[in-house]
């Protein structure tokens, strides 16, 4: 091989390795390099038709800039799929860089920290130089002849004009054959990018001004009227369907109903009703988002937008109405540094809980024993004497609802230990999943098994009830919920005087089982409403 050749081969093999660098840690394998980005022949013919001179130069910053900025894209993305098992928005996720440079210093601390940026800065530097050669090299070996050159430029938008279809057929804008085997392309993690970016600025937009505007920023007597206590609780694939789709509505209601009549026994007071919730079959954190934010919170750029937009959660505004804000998330396991903007004092996560049993499968620990968790850890050991704001997201009722935990009695739950048994119990998932009718038994006793928790948690504490807002997240997927509506049940329970007032302003039914034919509210206006009914100076006094 010739010099020329070589140097030919070794520009076009950096190209090469740029185009099909991976963005996602399951894509860092030798698989990865036998990828073929289509843009690649289309890089490379169109350095050839253009040559050398202004316009080559021109075209080949473009080119380096543009590859240069999807590297880091893809550098990013890698980081947060590593991190936080999602992708990265390049509008939502800069307010998350200083979270993400303190945990950084808190791991290997500041020295190796700024070691680490110098050599990532440098790494990108050395990236851009490499590209600038190689395309140097393939702009300078074009055809001299305006003949050649016509038809290389020819050969090079046609590669081009077959990767873009190619892309927008991916991203659903075309109906064009699916992604061929062994394909790869940069470009897309661009357009994906540039679409992102456009859609969260929009919503960050919107976002914003609904923060400057929000009525409840400057109000200084917000939740005035809550003497005790406030848990709102999440559980985890609670939707309509336990009360209206005859297979879980048998099991569900009864227990609903056992419920209502222990916690009334007791002097425990309960109401309900129904919400529609932002999503659907998953991504829970949309719905405790729109919850908090009282914004409709459907899709991850929104989410981002939201975290961004400076806007005041409920958690934010029960801080400063003089609440200990609090997130119990036993199935954080990663590092949560949107934490950091969503109002939360204290947050306990999976390795904060203390649970020394067995995983049920994806389900860190059962609800049982989340719940004497945040008793042990919160309510029982307050560090002032501060009321507590608690939000609480269950996971036993989450797929794969296998195996599905059983009651016991609280005292001798301990470290979790005692559900050992139980998490080794029946078939696993990749034996159950292929029955649809198993699958839907499961759900059916797993969502029974997070209702039980609740009102046997409620039950404990009915000598002082804290006031609990439990709510279901989002249906389950359709071929378990059987039921395609986004609605989920609502209840209230605790001590009179406070349900009352919020079945009234709410228009909640007394008990457990919310009225058939009653309206879903949007979940978006619950902030709102919990600020309205128990701040005096807005519900009209201390009636």
């Amino acid at each position: 091989m010739t010099g020329a050749a070589l140097r030919l081969a070794l520009a076009a093999a950096a190209l090469y390795l740029v185009l099909v660098q991976p963005n996602h840690p399951a894509a860092m394998t030798w698989g990865a390099l036998a990828a073929f980005p289509l843009e690649w022949p289309a890089l490379l013919l169109g350095l050839l038709a253009i040559g050398p001179g202004r316009a080559g130069t021109a075209f080949r910053f473009v080119i380096v800039a543009a590859l240069v900025l999807i590297a880091l894209l893809k550098a990013a993305d890698f980081a947060m799929f590593t991190a936080l098992a999602r992708g990265f928005n390049p509008v939502a996720d800069m307010a998350l860089v200083e979270a993400g440079l303190r945990l950084l210093t808190g791991a290997i601390g500041p020295v190796l920290m700024v070691l680490s940026l110098l050599a990532a800065v440098l790494t990108m530097i050395a990236v851009a130089a490499c590209l600038w050669w190689a395309t140097g090299v393939w702009a300078a070996a074009g055809p001299a002849r305006p003949v050649w050159r016509g038809a290389t430029a020819g050969t090079a938008l046609l590669s081009a004009g077959l990767a873009t279809a190619e892309i927008g057929a991916t991203m659903g804008h075309w109906a064009l054959p699916a992604e061929p085997p062994g394909a790869a392309f940069t470009a897309r993690v661009g357009v994906e990018r540039l679409q992102m970016v456009r859609t969260t600025l929009a919503d960050l937009q919107a976002f914003k001004a609904a923060a400057a505007s929000d009525p409840f920023d400057q109000e200084e007597t917000l939740l005035d009227l809550i003497d005790r206590d406030v848990i709102v609780v999440f559980v985890e694939s609670y939707g309509r369907t336990s009360l209206d789709i005859p297979l879980y509505a048998e099991l569900h209601r009864a227990t609903l109903q056992a419920g209502e009549a222990d916690l009334a026994a007791r002097g425990v007071v309960t109401a309900s009703g129904l919400l529609t919730a932002p999503t659907y079959g998953g991504q829970s954190w949309l719905a405790h988002a729109t919850f908090a934010n009282g914004l409709w919170v459907d899709g991850q750029t929104r989410y981002g937008a939201v975290l961004a937009s400076g806007r005041q959660t409920l958690y934010h505004l029960a801080a400063r109405a003089g609440f200990h804000t609090a997130a119990v998330m036993p199935q954080i396991t990663l590092d949560w540094p949107e934490s950091s903007v969503m109002g939360f004092e204290t947050i306990l996560a999976a390795a904060d809980l203390g649970y020394e049993g067995r995983n049920f499968n994806w389900v860190t620990m059962p609800d049982q024993f989340v719940f004497l968790a945040m008793d042990r850890l919160l309510r029982a050991a307050p560090p002032d004497d501060r009321p507590f704001f608690i939000q609480v997201a269950t996971a036993s009722s989450h797929a794969p609802w296998v195996p599905v935990p059983e009651m016991v009695d609280w005292d001798e739950i301990g470290d979790g230990r005692i559900f050992d048994p139980m998490a080794t119990a029946g078939d696993p998932p990749e034996l159950v999943w292929r029955d649809h009718d198993r699958v839907r038994e499961q759900y059916r006793l797993a969502v029974d098994y997070a209702l039980q928790v609740v009102f046997s948690y409620a039950a404990r504490h009915a000598e002082d009830p804290p006031l609990m807002i439990v709510l279901g997240d989002h249906q389950a997927a359709g071929f378990v919920a059987l039921d395609e509506r986004r609605d989920v049940p609502l209840h209230v329970i605790g001590p009179s005087h406070l349900v009352a007032r919020a079945a009234a302003d709410w228009g909640l039914a007394p008990g457990m089982i919310p009225p058939d034919n009653g309206a879903a509210v949007p979940m978006d206006r619950m902030r709102d409403r919990i600020l309205q009914s128990f701040s005096s100076a807005l519900s009209g006094g201390e009636g």
